[in-house]
């Protein structure tokens, strides 16, 4: 038990820098101590004195804000940071080194008997606020951004934000933009700069096309002149400025010069 609670601590200082000694993780960490609390209730739990782990768990909700319910399977080295609002189901099952920060919801959508919540696999990350609601899996090392809400299985190694969820996957264009997932990567508190607006991405890739449809055609035009001297084109079209723009561009959008 003790070398359980050594490697509960040893992982908030592998997670958390603003851990600064054993003494003040044990003392001040309600992540910690809702995992402690959950571990007895679970085990009470497991005897079926339903009861007693139900009350163990709700003094822990008490105490630390967190709530997990004592049916729940939780693997090694889980670490909560912060905690507040945290809830997690019943039939959930959580591997071994997964992070969730505060607000994240596991929880089912049936009210039927039964596996109702989700399997999260080893070393996934949950962002602040995320909601994972089902009896799916969340496959190992993927990351949940903040505030998204997943319904759907996930991939391994996948990265998902948005609501709903979606897989953010890369792009496969000539290289005049980063990957998609290195632009939007993953935020565990949802305030990066870099989170762009979904509108002004179609935006954007219209005035991608159109720009590729403006070269095609003055290239076309060129084509003509030299086969036929007599063509004059007087239809040019009239140049688009970049600054008009601005207003549905991504802030993480490379300028106009440069594509």
């Amino acid at each position: 038990m003790f070398e359980r609670i050594k490697e509960d601590v040893g992982s908030v200082f592998g997670r958390d820098p603003a851990a600064r000694n054993t003494f003040e993780v044990l003392t001040n960490y309600p992540g910690l101590h809702a995992l402690l609390f959950h571990r007895l209730a679970h085990r009470i739990w497991k005897a079926d004195f339903k009861w007693l782990a139900r009350s163990i768990s709700t003094f822990s909700r008490w105490l630390t804000g967190i709530e997990i319910h004592p049916g729940a399977t939780i693997g090694r080295r889980f670490f909560i940071d912060h905690g507040m609002g945290v809830v997690i189901g019943e039939t959930t099952v959580i591997g071994d080194d997964v992070t969730l920060y505060q607000g994240v919801t596991l929880g089912g959508t049936s009210w039927n008997k039964g596996k109702r919540h989700p399997t999260i696999g080893n070393g996934v990350v949950v962002g602040a606020g995320a909601k994972i609601l089902g009896p799916f899996e969340v496959g190992e090392g993927a990351k949940v951004g903040s505030n998204s809400v997943v319904t759907k299985a996930v991939p391994a190694g996948a990265t998902v934000v948005g609501i709903p969820g979606r897989v953010v996957v890369k792009s496969k264009d000539d290289g005049r933009r980063k990957d998609m997932e290195e632009r939007m990567g993953f935020d565990a508190y949802g305030v990066t700069e870099e989170m762009p607006d979904p509108v002004a991405r179609a935006m954007r890739s219209l005035l991608d096309h159109m720009h590729a449809v403006d070269e095609r055609i003055e290239k076309m035009c060129t084509a003509i002149q030299k086969v036929n001297q007599d063509y004059v084109d007087n239809g040019r079209l009239p140049p688009l400025d970049a600054e008009e723009f601005d207003c549905v561009r991504d802030d993480t959008d490379e300028p106009a010069e440069s594509r």
